[in-house]
């Protein structure tokens, strides 16, 4: 065998070389770029709706991204639910993952970001208590359910691992209802940890316990050091005012006279409201209502966000469509305002359902004041 014998010089160079030429490994200390500022939920499309075939298909189709570009929105937000993605064995449904997929490509094709939010899983689901089926939330005690929520998630970045970190995040579970504070931290550390093995440097959507609410944000434990995490409350208060009709929750049932800013009901429209309603009435007697109010409200996720470094994100807020508009104007204003002191990112709940502002079976704004209001220019 014919040997070659090399100056050490030459070794050295070649091995400097070739370690430049090796990939960095991404961790998640290494800060992507995405960066997001105002958005909408296209809900009522994978999530919360029996839509099927072709009726789910013609949903949502590319002029709505390219509406939603035109109009100054930078991402969308979008859930997505167990039951749509997977039959009750655990197997995929095709149709429903060739659609998140086709929503992903237009997003990147029309300059929006996007988040991808398992909204409802079989394990939980955020309003089975308020419907009286409490027991149907077997996620914080179940070993099982958080390793199949882990499963949906591996499968999930399996297939969507191949859109950039700047312009795709995983918001792994919607407002989480759980008896302790300390239930929900575990799980985040837990699927944290998982997805982490997976997508060092993927954005991670994490809100606070109790439907996301702003109050229990100061509770809410963040994984250490982890800069490609953003923090995320929902907003709906004072229900009375957003949720002015809504048929499903006990304070929509109220019909008489709401007002905004200041007190929301007066004593004389409570006393002639239905005893069976006044409990629910009581807080909206005394507690003004404006933007000092929502100022307050804000607080805590505005001092856990600076407390970790981190973007917070409103990631649902709005007002139930037969709500009196003036008064839906007038605090949808003082909500961006307060967004804007705080750059707060924010997806209004929603496009184009009974909160939004899109009509999609008529093709026309439903409240072009509205969407004036979100889309302004300064």
């Amino acid at each position: 065998m014919r040997r070659f014998f090399y100056p050490l010089a030459v070794i050295a160079i070649a091995v400097l070389t070739f370690a430049g030429c090796t990939t960095k490994k991404e961790t998640a200390n290494d800060v992507n770029n995405f960066r997001i500022q105002r958005g909408t939920n296209l809900s009522h499309w994978l999530s919360q709706s029996d839509e099927r075939g072709e009726a789910r298909k013609m949903h949502i189709q590319e002029d709505d991204f390219i509406r939603l570009d035109s109009l100054g929105f930078d991402f969308v937000r979008i859930p997505i639910d167990e039951v749509q993605f997977w039959d009750e064995e655990g197997n995929k449904l095709p149709e429903a993952w060739d659609l998140l997929t086709f929503a992903l490509d237009q997003c990147v094709k029309h300059h929006l970001r996007a988040i991808v939010d398992l909204h409802i899983i079989r394990s939980h689901y955020f309003n089975a208590v308020n419907e009286g089926n409490g027991n149907a939330n077997t996620l914080f005690t179940s070993e099982k359910a958080q390793q199949d929520l882990i499963e949906m998630w591996y499968q999930l970045s399996d297939a969507l691992k191949g859109y950039s970190n700047d312009s795709v995040a995983y918001e792994f579970m919607n407002e989480p209802v759980a008896e302790d504070h300390e239930q929900w931290n575990d799980l985040i550390a837990k699927v944290h940890k998982a997805l982490r093995e997976r997508e060092p440097q993927r954005t991670l959507v994490v809100g606070s316990n109790l439907w996301q609410g702003y109050e229990t944000m100061k509770y809410l434990k963040v994984p250490q050091g982890d800069k490609n995490i953003v923090l995320s409350f929902h907003y709906y208060n004072p229900m009375l005012l957003t949720h002015h009709g809504a048929w499903w929750t006990p304070v929509g049932k109220y019909t008489g006279k709401v007002n905004y800013p200041g007190v929301l009901i007066s004593k004389e429209d409570y006393e002639a409201a239905p005893d069976t309603l006044k409990k629910e009435l009581e807080p909206y007697l005394t507690q003004v209502w404006d933007i000092d109010k929502i100022r307050a409200d804000f607080k805590d996720a505005i001092e856990v966000a600076k407390k970790y470094d981190l973007q917070l994100f409103c990631g649902e807020w709005g007002v139930y469509e037969p709500v009196d508009r003036e008064l839906a104007y007038k605090w949808t204003k003082d909500m961006l305002t307060v967004f804007k002191e705080n750059d707060i990112a924010w997806t209004t709940w929603c496009y184009d359902a009974d909160f939004g502002f899109w009509d999609q079976k008529k093709h026309t704004f439903k409240d072009k004041p509205l969407v004036d209001l979100l889309t302004a220019k300064e």
